[in-house]
């Protein structure tokens, strides 16, 4: 079936995307220094024995393709080895990533409710006051710093108002803020996207046809306009992944989000190189595989890609 062929053609070019990005990251953390000298520090009393049994007892004295096969062996079979200081990786691994998804996907769905039907009506309303109010909207959004954002929600809704808990994950509602934080930095973006992408479809033949046999206005918008301008929207979305995993780190540490950000950020501090390229790959991995999905998902919305 060409679909796939298709598909196992793109997982093939996937897997290769990640282990080039994870060789990149493994080369690269260990020209940051020598971890077993981060772990015994810079005193006199330090022997050259002491850094070769904590070398021995780290896998470091192996060469390096030999610590990188059995680094990717590892975390396709699940084993992400342990730690320099917190023990097994995996549990820790496994906790970021579900706090990271739950905030990103939330993120995204709370950016998609605001952005979709401002882009659509602003694109219906083009050049009305309503349009320019919606442009101005989304042009202040795109000034906002996400962590300034971030600070002044937590000033208004927590120590102010005290509705909502400053930081932390204790609950649903500590989802609310990290989540609308981010969610209104990327509506700011979505609405510009979503707008020019529902005026060239409305302007298009086809939508003039639908319209002239006397469709109603909501079936020409939803059942022909938006699922033919669902490719380019589909395709930012993918792109937009990608950012919102580098730009989470922030915003996580502003709320204390227990996320895949915040582990990186204290691997970093810690000099703990096994959790930070762990996070790094599986991070990469998941960007890959987005946007894996969202080639698969272009010949599902439209027929008229050819998959060759």
């Amino acid at each position: 079936m060409p679909i796939v062929s298709y598909f196992i053609k793109r997982l093939l070019q996937a897997a290769f995307v990640v282990v080039v990005v994870s060789l990149l990251v493994a080369f690269a953390i260990r020209m940051t220094g020598d971890p077993a000298m981060m772990m015994l520090g810079e005193s006199a009393n330090v022997t050259e024995a002491d850094l070769h049994n904590i070398r021995e007892q780290m896998g470091l004295n192996r060469p390096f393709l030999v610590q990188y096969w059995g680094f990717m062996s590892g975390l396709f079979s699940g084993d992400l080895g342990d730690s320099f200081f917190r023990g097994a990786i995996a549990p820790l691994i496994w906790q970021a990533m579900k706090a990271t998804m739950l905030l990103a996907i939330i993120s995204l769905g709370v950016s998609m409710l605001i952005s979709l039907p401002l882009g659509i009506y602003a694109a219906r309303h083009k050049n009305s006051w309503g349009d320019q109010c919606i442009r101005i909207l989304s042009l202040t959004g795109l000034s906002f710093p996400n962590f300034w954002l971030g600070i002044m929600l937590m000033l208004l809704f927590s120590v102010t108002l005290k509705w909502l808990p400053v930081s932390g994950f204790s609950g649903a509602s500590s989802l609310i803020l990290p989540a609308l934080t981010i969610g209104i930095i990327l509506t700011a973006s979505n609405l510009r996207i979503i707008r020019s992408a529902m005026l060239e479809v409305l302007n298009s033949q086809y939508v003039m046809v639908a319209r002239a046999k006397g469709l109603s206005e909501h079936r020409v918008i939803y059942r022909h306009a938006l699922r033919n301008s669902a490719i380019t929207i589909i395709t930012y979305l993918g792109l937009q992944f990608g950012a919102l995993m580098g730009g989470l780190v922030v915003v996580e540490l502003v709320f204390n989000w227990p996320g895949m950000g915040t582990l990186a950020i204290e691997s970093i501090a810690q000099r703990d190189y096994p959790i930070l390229q762990t996070v790094v790959t599986v991070l990469a991995m998941l960007i890959v595989l987005v946007n894996l999905l969202v080639d698969v998902a272009y010949v599902m919305l439209d027929p008229r890609i050819r998959l060759e």
